[in-house]
């Protein structure tokens, strides 16, 4: 979005790897261990976020976090699946045009620009090779088999503390499955009837 107005903007568009069950059925993810939910095909982010990669709470925050930030409202986010890990973020403009921003699937590239106040330091990371890519894909999550992309634009929709709520529920939740008290999927049960609680109390208070 730099160099660009935000009036000009129609909506932003976050990827996600899908993680480590990208192409794994809904129904074998209840047997789901906290060392297979460890491991990355893209990325070496360690445990904590990894395992949020693998069930898409880490995007749940990144949309909290682009509300936040850039005050978009919840139809001006999107999240596609994207398995190369190239693509990091879309920028949609009223005009038609699009801005991506691409990048090697190496943290320390992003840890760099942000440290040094959006200065390009000359890095020892590959660029990437388009021509031997060949092909980029895109695909729209599902969002039964992700639910906690569904509960991350709740917290966009209700707003106040709910984004905080919710990341105290996801890592209480994420402290049990690593400790083999909740299973993978358990950790969206959790955080939904922590926030179901919150929503509640809220109506009532209004």
């Amino acid at each position: 979005m730099r160099g660009e107005s935000r009036e000009t903007l129609s909506k932003i568009i976050i990827t996600a790897s899908g993680g480590a069950f990208r192409t794994t059925p809904i129904e074998e993810l209840k047997k789901v261990t906290p060392a297979q939910a460890s491991y990355h095909p893209n990325w070496d982010m360690g445990q904590r976020i990894t395992i949020d990669s693998a069930s898409l709470f880490n995007k749940a925050l990144e949309i909290i976090e682009a509300k936040e930030f850039f005050n978009l409202t919840a139809s001006e986010i999107e999240v596609l699946i994207h398995p190369e890990s190239l693509v990091h973020a879309i920028a949609c403009f009223h005009d038609g045009g699009m801005k991506a921003h691409l990048s090697p699937a190496d943290m320390r590239h992003a840890i760099a620009y942000a440290l040094h106040e959006e200065k390009r330091l000359k890095l020892s990371l590959d660029e990437i090779n388009l021509a031997k890519i060949g092909t980029l894909h895109f695909y729209e999550p599902d969002l039964e088999k992700y639910p906690s992309l569904k509960l991350g634009y709740e917290v966009v929709e209700h707003g106040g503390l709910a984004g905080a709520a919710f990341n105290a529920a996801k890592e209480e939740a994420l402290d049990n499955f690593i400790s083999c008290k909740l299973s993978f999927l358990g950790m969206a049960d959790v955080v939904r009837a922590t926030m179901d609680e919150l929503y509640s109390a809220n109506e009532l208070n209004n």
